[in-house]
């Protein structure tokens, strides 16, 4: 079966494809429309990134899955019933959720994924490797409204297996670019009237007392899970904002850090009425 290549990057980008895994995930990329940014005015096709499914006899009958195959065919998208061998050759998890959708690859050009006007959020993960942290940020970003999530430097594919499980069907809903050029990218922000902030311990702004800050079109830079920022991609920030730790942990994780800051913009955001 050809579509088990897809587990590799190099097949991945030869093809333009990747898998998506679960009923959740299939669902997403069924109402997905990657070829009109959110803001457009073009109607939802009903087929979006999706291209094939594939499920076993066994997991037909649970309900999500039920509901992602019958929508599949509403929409005249092929679906094929394969065996459990084969569905779980499909599959990169211990136990395999019984639904797989090949999909059209999602990352587009930076400019693309802002969109038209200046975006209010956007998260940055610099050089972020782990999948699962990935997705998570990309999921995060979605819940918090984000205009776009940009994985810069020498980051995870965000079509990896398990970054697209992390986000739970997100990698559908928010635009991602990749750039490897961090600094182009914080420039092409700039330009756009985005102010960029960075976490750090020893940042000159708490992030309790930054909604001055955190109320206009903001991006956020996330470091490395082992490294943080490299001190270049820190000192390029406009500003350097610190998370109060009052207990005795030494530091929070990599996502827990992006869940407070982009939550804390997206408040500020609100109680500004600067929410675009």
């Amino acid at each position: 079966m050809s579509a088990v290549k897809l587990h590799r990057a190099p097949e991945r980008r030869k093809r333009g494809l990747f898998l998506a895994e679960g009923a959740n995930a299939v669902i997403a990329a069924l109402e997905s429309r990657p070829d009109a940014h959110p803001d457009s005015a073009v109607q939802p096709t009903g087929t979006g990134a999706c291209t094939e499914i594939f499920y076993a006899a066994s997991a037909a009958g649970r309900p999500g899955i039920h509901d992602a195959l019958a929508r599949a065919q509403a929409c005249g998208i092929p679906v094929r019933q394969v065996t459990e061998r084969a569905a779980a050759r499909l599959s990169e998890t211990v136990t395999p959720q019984g639904i797989v959708a090949v999909c059209r690859l999602l990352d587009v050009g930076l400019d693309e994924a802002l969109g038209p006007a200046t975006p209010g959020l956007v998260a940055v993960p610099v050089g972020v490797a782990d999948p699962g942290n990935a997705g998570t940020i990309v999921r995060i970003a979605d819940a918090m409204g984000a205009r776009a999530v940009v994985l810069a430097g020498d980051s995870v594919d965000p079509h990896n297996g398990k970054c697209v499980r992390s986000s739970a069907g997100s990698v559908f809903h928010v635009p991602i670019a990749r750039r490897r050029d961090t600094a182009g990218a914080l420039a092409e922000l700039r330009d756009r009237g985005v102010r960029i902030l960075a976490t750090a311990a020893d940042g000159e702004v708490d992030v309790d007392d930054a909604d001055d800050i955190l109320a206009g079109p903001t991006a956020w830079l996330f470091g490395n899970e082992a490294h943080g920022l490299a001190p270049g991609d820190a000192a390029a920030a406009d500003h350097r904002v610190r998370i109060p730790i009052g207990g005795r942990a030494e530091s929070l994780n990599l996502a827990t850090a992006a869940a407070i800051c982009l939550h804390a913009s997206a408040r500020a955001q609100r109680r500004a009425g600067t929410r675009g």
